[in-house]
């Protein structure tokens, strides 16, 4: 899941003194001799918009590109880590984990799970709906009552929805959603169900969502009637991270001076006659056109600055969408004391406070790890992420506690979480579509600046935004119509265009 920028590169002699020395070389000195020929284009970001974005122009017969990569290796917010005791040490997935919707009998299949299928990726099917176990603040609790009404809940939610659209209705919250179905919360054990069906998901609460983009983003995945792929999710479970599969489809087409690793973008400046990058190490590399793959987080941040400042129009597109924060949280202890079921729910009195959990010490996962993890979203990422490591432990061990009264709880052997809001190259996990942000406001965020800046990722998919496949098949899109103005010599005709200002249907009315 990536924001792409997309630059057709001349260079225009500016130095590649500091880039990553013998790529930066193998520019100009290609076969031993010194060329003139520099790269057409720059892909700013080496997530799977990216990748996709770079094979897509190989497939063009546009070679002259490379893509600039902020970290060592190509995934983007594909990243795993080793966690675990020495010698009990497994890979798991700080990031994207799932597969989310495969494929239904001959319908249409997920990009994503075609590369996984392609390079070989270990994967298996996590049943999140019929393999939970429910606790709440007294321990075990069973709800499932509660959960399925839930469920419920959400299906009538996204029809409900449906006849919004069909009906040319304004948009609203979620929430409002909610209440208008009749589905009013008032239990703990009914929030937590909510969030496990809704917030677990756009990792933001209904409060913050669109009902209508929220219940088509849901559709266009999981509902094969909606042309989704299917309501399976495969899990990564492979020991050479879920990024492998993105890895091994650039091995394909890459060489190794079309790739750049450890240099980040510190400003882009751009004009009617092209583009100039300067990294954070000083190096300037100038171009006729440029696509970003930055997340929709580090745009909101301007960690990357444009020189001029972007229009009104890319602006207010950019801040009027959300980056939303998904965190995974570790633990890992000597024996097994918890739920048998795969996924768990805990409904505390205050909602979103640790409330779902998985247990990757199972059968056909990772059995005798000690592995549990938990996961929060939103606002209740953001807050952990201030706060020193030993008491998010201390306040995860109260849950487990809450969750296992006649338990002794054992000291966790490993304690480990990605810490996403804050970390300058991505700042948040994924976007999320609030009530606020209207089609034309989409348009502007996907849509090119100046015909010079091009910009690609899940954030600038429509009916994907959120979702890995989102990221794959902007790449591919934004990529083949920048093709397009690269081989057509402009892109006056491109359709990518922008609205110059978003606008009410009505104006407002005013009491004087």
């Amino acid at each position: 899941m990536a924001l792409s920028c997309l630059l057709r590169v001349s260079l225009l002699g500016f130095g590649l003194v500091g880039l990553a020395g013998a790529h930066a070389r193998t520019l100009l000195e290609r076969d031993g001799a010194t060329s003139t020929k520099k790269p057409s284009v720059l892909i700013l970001g080496g997530g799977v918009a990216g990748v996709i974005a770079a094979r897509t122009l190989h497939e063009q017969g546009i070679d002259n590109f490379q893509i600039v990569e902020a970290r060592g290796e190509l995934g983007g917010r594909l990243t795993s880590h080793t966690f675990g005791a020495p010698g009990k040490e497994v890979v798991v997935e700080a990031g994207a984990n799932w597969v989310q919707g495969t494929q239904t009998g001959d319908g249409p299949e997920n990009p994503i799970w075609t590369l996984v299928q392609k390079h070989g990726l270990k994967t298996q099917f996590n049943d999140w709906f019929g393999s939970i176990t429910t606790y709440d603040f007294d321990g075990f609790n069973n709800y499932t009552d509660v959960f399925d009404d839930s469920g419920n809940n959400y299906t009538t939610l996204t029809v409900a929805a449906g006849a919004r659209v069909d009906k040319q209705l304004v948009d609203t919250t979620a929430r409002t959603g909610y209440q208008l179905i009749d589905a009013k919360l008032r239990t703990p054990q009914a929030m937590a169900s909510e969030y496990y069906q809704f917030d677990w998901e756009y990792a933001q609460t209904p409060e913050e969502s669109s009902w209508i983009a929220s219940s088509w983003g849901n559709n266009f995945t999981y509902d094969t009637d909606m042309g989704g792929f299917s309501d399976d999710n495969q899990m990564s479970l492979d020991q050479r991270g879920f990024k492998f599969f993105i890895q091994a489809e650039a091995a394909e087409f890459l060489q190794p001076d079309q790739v750049v690793y450890n240099a980040t973008v510190k400003t882009i400046s751009y004009s009617s006659h092209g583009v100039e990058v300067t990294l954070t190490n000083g190096t300037a590399l100038a171009a006729d056109y440029v696509l970003c793959t930055f997340s929709l987080g580090v745009l909101q941040n301007d960690d990357v600055a444009f020189e001029p400042a972007l229009p009104d129009w890319k602006q207010e597109a950019i801040q009027s969408m959300t980056m939303a924060t998904y965190t995974k949280i570790f633990l890992q202890f000597d024996e097994n004391f918890w739920f048998d079921t795969q996924m768990a729910l805990y409904a505390d009195k205050e909602r979103g406070r640790y409330p779902v959990w998985q247990s990757m010490d199972v059968v056909n996962f990772f059995p005798g790890s000690g592995i549990v993890f938990v996961t929060v979203t939103g606002d209740f990422s953001e807050r952990i992420e201030a706060l020193p490591d030993s008491q998010v432990q201390h306040e995860v061990l109260e849950v487990l506690q809450a969750m296992f009264p006649n338990t002794t709880l054992p000291t966790p052997r490993a304690f480990w979480f990605p810490r996403w809001h804050s970390d300058p190259l991505f700042r948040g996990s994924y976007s999320n579509w609030p009530a606020s942000f209207f089609s034309e406001h989409h348009e502007n965020l996907r849509a090119a600046v100046a015909d010079r800046l091009w910009f690609a990722g899940e954030a600038t998919s429509f009916k994907y935004f959120g979702f890995l496949h989102g990221a794959y098949f902007e790449g591919l899109e934004v990529a083949g119509a920048m093709a397009q103005c690269i081989q057509g010599g402009g892109c006056a005709a491109s359709e990518l265009q922008h609205v110059e200002e978003v606008k009410n249907a009505h104006p407002y009315q005013i009491v004087m």
